[in-house]
């Protein structure tokens, strides 16, 4: 079986760190976010995996190079224009078509049983099965609609979102199981005959055209509802939060990329380096992100902030779902609390 990775975004909430780079190439905990897909799908024995590109697609070859390290073999496609999730298969179905074959997007981290999965869509003889999980917090994903004997009926809106923004784990596992919202995780497993639902060469989503459209014609589009960690990284604020959590589990609050130079005079804690930052004596930097070659100045205060060289932005028209930022000298700051 192949699998495809869709790792051809822009990723413009996660701007300016995806400026010079696509979303899953941006670093995570010691290793390019798209790493961890390819090595999580080598390690259920998908060793054929396709890779499309569009936005700094370099950023993503150098971030996988080959697949070897991951035990997986990858060919990349590039797609001059960007044609949604179903039209990034379309522009693949050459090396997909005549198997079942696995999507997954290029930005989680998880360790959901793809087995699991893949049974269910061989003993409910699916078209498409989707990976569904419970959102008991309400977080902002769409709603995936199910039937009780589990087929997917439709794609909703956004929860209802709770009284408090942040309803703890064990208060989550107190909802109803009726009650609590399902939604996507970004994995999917289909069948060849998908294809019969895809439009040629032109945009097209796979739960707005191409799965209500299947639905329709009386396929079955089966919903997985899995247990696991899932991590989703599409936000700085997310981003941010999820790396510190993870870090918290090992006993640290610093993550430091290659090169990084900190004084022992600085305060550094609750933070992201890349690769190349310099931090002088005095500065204070506390829950903040600081990409590649950033120097914090000697006595310089920096919180709940995102920080990239101010080159890297220079006369860049923001995109239009972006966090705003200033210059600061040398360093473009995008501030965490707005």
């Amino acid at each position: 079986m192949r699998a495809m990775i869709l790792a051809a975004g822009y990723g413009t909430r996660l701007w300016p760190l995806t400026e010079d780079r696509t979303k899953p190439a941006i670093p995570f905990l010691g290793r390019p976010l798209v790493g961890y897909v390819a090595e999580y799908l080598g390690r259920y024995g998908f060793q054929d995996v396709v890779v499309n590109l569009h936005h700094r697609p370099q950023s993503v070859r150098e971030a996988l190079g080959d697949g070897s390290r991951f035990n997986v073999r990858l060919e990349y496609i590039e797609e001059p224009v960007i044609l949604g999730t179903s039209g990034a298969l379309d522009n693949a179905r050459h090396l997909l078509e005549g198997d079942t074959f696995v999507v997954i997007n290029g930005k989680i981290i998880t360790d959901i049983d793809l087995t699991q999965a893949l049974e269910t869509h061989r003993r409910t003889n699916a078209l498409a099965t989707l990976v569904l999980r419970p959102n008991p917090k309400r977080e902002r994903f769409s709603i995936v609609e199910t039937t009780s004997d589990g087929l997917i009926k439709g794609f909703g809106g956004m929860p209802a979102p709770q009284a408090s923004d942040n309803v703890s784990d064990i208060a989550a596992d107190t909802f109803d199981a009726a009650d609590v919202p399902l939604m996507f995780t970004g994995i999917q497993i289909l069948e060849s005959r998908i294809f019969d639902y895809i439009p040629r060469g032109i945009f097209s989503h796979s739960t707005t055209d191409v799965y209500p459209q299947a639905i329709r014609a009386g396929e079955r589009v089966v919903a997985h509802v899995a247990d696991g960690t899932w991590y989703e990284l599409s936000t700085i604020p997310r981003y941010l939060e999820i790396s510190l959590a993870l870090l918290a589990q090992e006993g640290r609050d610093l993550d430091a990329g290659e090169g990084c130079s900190i004084s022992p005079l600085a305060q550094v804690r609750e933070t992201l380096l890349w690769n190349e930052v310099t931090i002088e004596q005095n500065a204070q930097v506390r829950r903040a992100i600081l990409g590649d070659g950033v120097r914090i100045s000697a006595g310089e205060v920096i919180e709940d902030a995102a920080v990239v060289r101010a080159d890297l932005v220079r006369d860049t028209e923001p995109p239009p779902k972006a966090l705003k930022g200033e210059i600061r000298g040398d360093n473009f700051v995008v501030s965490l609390r707005q």
